[in-house]
């Protein structure tokens, strides 16, 4: 996972998949310059370099136990080994005849039990520093779905966003048929942003299985448990952009689920914030209007490509039996409320999740519309936004 060299990165903030086909990079005026990688050539070979505060204490602790191990280590076989060269056989060494050593019991009681003590102490210390979550300046809430993050802006400057964040490595590179690039299966559409020197509160929480929100550099790893609200928290310290992935097994596409987040000054976070209240604004007047057939083809083909073909397949045919295919579904191709309805609530015993929680009405109608009218399933039928919305209050 570690890149050879620092890069060069020129950063546009992403927009929503629904989106892409219409926004272009213009609509969110934001660009800089990082230098700054997560995976930077020395985490090869230690931990990755921290931007953290409670990072930096862990890296710090991490070293003081190997130093305290190899010291013991050295130590230990030290000994041990003048011991048999200095009083083997073949010198004339005769073994003593001795029964309990009052000082040597207390010292190798004493001893560890001060070595534990010197190791616990800023251990826990550290531990309680990493629970802290009061005050944060900045709230977000991490949902973990298979396989992607969704984030919800809660508190703080930026209240009100909201977007999911899939993978965004080219499935050339997946399959093998082009070269990986620098920040293969670490690199997504949808990146958080925070602004440096903020403490942002992360509430992890998941919609189906198990999942772990795990940043390295900022000394963060809170699994996310359907059910449940977990949190942790962050200060970056320093600009850049800082990736991750999920921590826990959470099925067959777990490799594909990472997290990246870039760090920048206030002024662009600010810059940021106002692009994407821009898109929410955007969306609910798309949610609002008629679509053309061919509109909503075209915009359901990049939903389908970023949500759907991971388990479905890029030409419909699924992977049966958990993954049933599309292309020819007497699903897809009878009533379309079944369809909607499906969606929007998923199926409890399958691997079929619900998507209404994690797309907006026209991003839904869009990829309805698109798998009713792609490969050779030709309806001609167009599912528009208050269908979905309709399907909603059912």
């Amino acid at each position: 996972m570690a890149t050879s060299a620092h890069l060069l990165i020129v950063y546009l903030p992403g927009v929503d998949m629904g989106f892409a086909s219409r926004i272009t990079a213009s609509a969110l005026p934001i660009a800089y310059a990082a230098c700054v990688s997560a995976q930077d050539a020395p985490s090869r070979y230690n931990l990755q370099p921290p931007v953290t505060g409670i990072a930096t204490e862990i890296y710090s602790m991490h070293t003081l136990m190997l130093i305290i191990c190899l010291v013991i280590f050295v130590g230990v076989f030290g000994v041990m080994f003048w011991s048999v060269i200095h009083h083997r056989k073949s010198r004339g060494a005769v073994a003593a005849n001795f029964h309990e050593n009052t000082a040597v019991e207390i010292a190798w009681t004493v001893v560890p039990i001060l070595i534990l003590l010197g190791m616990a102490w800023p251990a826990t210390k550290t531990v309680i520093a990493m629970k802290d979550t009061s005050s944060p300046d900045i709230t977000i809430k991490a949902t973990g779905y298979q396989w992607k993050w969704g984030y919800d802006y809660l508190q703080g400057e930026g209240e009100g966003i909201r977007f999911l964040s899939n993978a965004s490595t080219p499935r050339e590179q997946i399959e093998g048929k082009a070269e990986k690039g620098a920040h293969y299966l670490l690199e997504v559409d949808n990146p958080v942003v925070v602004p440096v020197g903020k403490k942002v509160r992360v509430l992890t929480t998941a919609a189906d299985v198990i999942h772990s929100w795990w940043v390295p550099a900022f000394g963060v790893k809170q699994d996310a448990i359907p059910g449940f609200i977990r949190d942790t928290w962050f200060r970056a310290e320093q600009e850049g952009i800082y990736r991750g992935n999920c921590a826990e097994l959470c099925g067959k596409d777990h490799g594909f689920m990472p997290i990246e987040v870039h760090v920048v000054s206030a002024e662009r976070y600010s810059a940021w914030v106002q692009g994407r209240l821009a898109l929410t604004a955007a969306a609910k007047v798309d949610d609002a209007r008629e679509w053309g057939l061919g509109e909503l083809v075209e915009r359901g083909r990049v939903v389908f490509e970023a949500n759907c073909a991971a388990c479905h397949q890029a030409d419909g045919k699924g992977l049966p039996p958990a993954f049933p295919a599309l292309d020819g579904s007497p699903l897809v191709q009878g009533d379309k409320a079944a369809q909607i309805d499906l969606v929007l609530k998923g199926k409890q015993g399958t691997a079929m999740m619900a998507f209404g929680a994690q797309l907006s009405d026209a991003d839904l109608a869009a990829v309805i519309t698109y798998t009713r009218n792609a490969w050779s399933n030709v309806s001609g039928e167009a599912v528009q936004p208050a269908e979905v919305a309709a399907g909603r209050g059912n």
